[in-house]
């Protein structure tokens, strides 16, 4: 279990050391870009069936401990140490994560975005996987904050020599964000580390902020708070975000919203919640305040973009909805108990998922139509894909209604329990304002549903034999290949949510409690 941890990290950085090496004779295929495809796909394969390998082996009876752990000091002069683990907090993200880098390698092979060297897109997706696999497994401060830094540039430049139309700009708009917030971060965790005289994620959760004065946990609140709410995205701190979207190659959109994203919530939970516990208490309604602000403003951007005439695109549509759907990740945070801040897990994974696939539905229609404009896809009468392409339209129209929060799929549990979490919150926090943000998060999920069931209207109704092209092809095997494992794991994760909430529960009760010892 050690060894399978270590080598998921390790794995990908070896892989694409190799990437930009000559390919061995015999190994080249038909030519050499189609062996160094290849050799992505084989690495993130092994790096998910090493994945899947600590799931199997994973104690689901003790979720709350740490497992497959690796301590070795590192800098003894600062007590750093190379501090590895595992919990059920951190196992559905790892899992998740190795997925959807597999899945776009595979579809990458046989759809490389135009651009560059692909070795270089290999080595680049491969350093992105090692970075954000690092970031969910390590339990040491600043290693979280290297590997949080880790993925910036290998994204920074998929968008911006693998991305469409203003990549440049959108390119240097996420790294110039995401540093500054980065920054302000650093000054956090630095003043956790020195003030309780230990990095150690586990030892400062197992303490649960005794150490820490109330002014300390309050400055580090701010600080790491900021620099998680722009990698969330927390409104007002999301405007990158659409832009990077609109601009990112497919598998780019999909990694930045099925993963990355996840980065900045995931260190809500892993580090304020147990460490800073009365600094949490004090900005939670604040938070819960932007969250809910968040919820309406991403689903309000969505209705205006999917309005006829407003030349909206669909990507940055996706985009916004990503906004409105992290913000009842950050209301289940805030309510500080264990409802919410399972709720919380649950719909980050779900988000993951199906905001993944509709990324991966959006990009295969630009490929398709050559654009991403609502407008032109609708049409005169609709893009009519029930007709033209039946698949396609199915897929994208489950996609939708997943996203939009159907029961029995897995975008309904999440939001479903980060509101009730926000009906009760944690003793000690304005009940009144909780009620009025759980209200105003409702109403987001009714007006989240008008903007997505307008986009399956326009997109997947309409008359096949209008327009000028008629055919649109159906989808590819390929396609079905990368999608398939997306749509089955949302409706099993509807169906059975036991599955993951048996997992997250328990890590969620200990580290509410006192942190995870």
């Amino acid at each position: 279990m050690q060894f399978l941890l270590a080598f998921m990290l390790a794995a990908p950085l070896l892989g694409a050391v190799a990437a930009l090496l000559p390919a061995p004779p015999g190994l080249k295929g038909r030519s050499p870009e189609q062996a160094v495809l290849r050799h992505g796909v084989t690495v993130t394969g092994v790096v998910l069936a090493a994945a899947i390998a600590l799931t199997l082996g994973f104690d689901h009876d003790a979720p709350s401990r740490f497992q497959a752990t690796t301590d070795i000091s590192w800098i003894p002069a600062l007590d750093v140490r190379i501090h590895l683990g595992v919990d059920g907090i951190s196992l559905p993200l790892l899992l998740m994560t190795a997925l959807l880098f597999f899945l776009c390698a595979l579809y990458s092979y046989f759809k490389l975005p135009a651009g560059p060297s692909p070795k270089a897109f290999v080595a680049l997706l491969l350093v992105l996987e090692s970075g954000t696999l690092a970031t969910f497994a390590v339990l040491d401060l600043l290693l979280f904050f290297l590997a949080f830094e880790m993925v910036l540039i290998p994204m920074y430049f998929l968008i911006a020599r693998w991305g469409g139309a203003q990549r440049q700009a959108a390119a240097w708009k996420f790294i110039l964000y995401t540093l500054l917030g980065s920054v302000v971060m650093l000054l956090g965790l630095l003043l956790i580390g020195v003030t309780a005289d230990t990095f150690d994620m586990v030892a400062l959760a197992s303490d649960n902020g005794r150490e820490l004065s109330r002014a300390t946990q309050l400055l580090a609140v701010l600080a790491i708070g900021i620099g998680l709410a722009v990698k969330t995205p927390m409104w007002p701190l999301h405007s990158w975000l659409p832009d990077a979207h609109t601009a990112a190659p497919t598998v780019g959109s999909v990694l930045l919203a099925g993963v990355l994203l996840k980065m900045g919530t995931y260190g809500f939970v892993r580090i304020l919640l147990p460490v800073t516990p009365d600094g949490m208490a004090t900005f939670a309604p604040y938070l819960g305040a932007f969250a809910v602000v968040g919820i309406v403003y991403g689903s309000l951007a969505c209705l205006a973009l999917a309005r006829k005439g407003n030349k909206g695109d669909l990507k940055r549509l996706i985009a916004y909805s990503s906004v409105g759907h992290m913000g009842f990740v950050l209301l289940g945070i805030a309510s500080m108990t264990p409802t919410g801040v399972n709720g919380a897990l649950f719909a980050n994974i779900a988000h993951g998922l199906i905001t993944g696939l509709l990324f991966f539905l959006v990009g295969a229609l630009k490929d398709r139509y050559g654009t991403a404009d609502l407008d032109t896809l609708a049409g005169a009468t609709g893009a009519a894909l029930y007709g033209r392409a039946p698949r396609f339209g199915a897929l994208l129209a489950f996609a939708a209604v997943a996203s939009l929060g159907l029961p029995g799929l897995a975008g309904f549990w999440g939001e479903m329990l980060a509101l009730f979490g926000a009906f009760d919150p944690a003793e000690g926090l304005p009940r009144a304002a909780f009620l009025t943000y759980t209200a105003v998060g409702a109403f987001g999920t009714l007006l989240t549903a008008a903007y997505l069931l307008v986009v399956v209207r326009r997109v997947c109704m309409g008359d096949p034999k209008a327009g000028p092209e008629p055919a649109v092809a159906d989808v590819h095997r390929y396609e079905f290949a990368a999608w398939t494992p997306l749509v089955a794991l949302t409706v099993l994760a509807g169906l059975w949510p036991a599955l993951l909430l048996g997992l997250t529960d328990p890590a969620v009760q200990q580290l509410l409690a006192g942190g995870n010892s």
